[in-house]
């Protein structure tokens, strides 16, 4: 069997929807600290279990008979390395066989302060003993098209990533990628460092955004604390926009870039490209 964890999540309904496609329902458990969250799964024959990352004890009995887990990162920054490694013990006990976890695009060189529980967290799989395989993740498309509603309001898209390149992609690739490496035989040891085929800056997404909105939109560069002071004074909490500041100064060094195309070479397809995301977001 193949469970996941985090189903609640978009990414993690995306890889149930992915697996669908080629696995039993019967062979999928999903693991979610709120069953009602994905009743809809249940529905269609999917093991819904209930654990939380926080609950080990829960985690081991919602692990008992899986032979490979998706552990999707905790969306909790700051208490994901024991979040984490409570799901890495339960599934020890529990016996499971395989642990695929959706790390960070070249976590252990990586400019961004996310990296650091990443990088914590591979640490933990190591001194494990369970095989596992590494899903490095890029950024998500939609991390950036979020800010398109305002951009548009305001005429002006802003963020701290001068001319570094973005090589990201749709949820949707990064979810196929994971449910191709759950299906897939010999992947213990691999680490997969996944982005968009085509990378770009956010001068080029605010061209595109203008192209296809017909409404002149500009891209303003702020420093970090400026950009971080912009995000607060629209209501974010403080440790996200101090992430998110981070982050845009860390793909102005190049930390969101590859061009490994090993995203693509993983789902058979090209990733989706901006333009095509950015229809879906206006």
């Amino acid at each position: 069997m193949i469970a996941i964890t985090g189903v609640s999540g978009q990414l993690g309904q995306l890889v149930v929807e992915e697996l669908l496609n080629t696995v039993a329902a019967d062979q999928l458990v999903a693991i979610v600290r709120n069953p009602a969250k994905i009743k809809s799964f249940a529905d269609r024959g999917v093991q819904v279990r209930a654990a939380s990352y926080e609950d080990k004890a829960a985690l081991v009995q919602a692990l008992n008979g899986v032979e490979k887990l998706l552990l999707i990162s905790s969306s909790e920054v700051g208490q994901r390395a024991v979040q984490h490694r409570n799901v890495i013990d339960a599934a020890k006990e529990a016996g499971v066989k395989l642990i695929a976890y959706t790390s960070l695009l070249h976590a252990d060189s990586s400019p961004l302060g996310l990296a650091d529980e990443h990088i914590a967290t591979e640490e933990m799989l190591k001194q494990s003993g369970i095989p596992f395989v590494l899903l490095r993740n890029g950024w998500y498309t939609e991390n950036y098209l979020a800010s398109v509603p305002p951009a548009l309001q305001h005429g002006v898209f802003i963020g701290s990533t001068g001319e570094g390149k973005i090589a990201a992609a749709a949820r949707a690739d990064y979810a196929a990628a994971a449910a191709k490496v759950m299906t897939l035989d010999n992947q213990a040891g691999k680490i997969y460092e996944l982005a968009g085929d085509h990378g770009w800056t956010l001068a080029e997404l605010t061209a595109e955004l203008t192209k296809q909105s017909g409404k002149t939109v500009v891209y303003q560069n702020l420093p970090e604390a400026d950009f971080k002071a912009a995000l607060l004074g629209a209501g974010l909490p403080e440790g996200l926009a101090a992430m998110l500041a981070n982050s845009d100064v860390g793909a102005s060094k190049g930390g969101l870039f590859d061009d490994s195309h090993q995203l693509s070479a993983l789902i058979g397809r090209p990733t989706t490209p901006l333009a095509e995301s950015m229809r879906a977001a206006l």
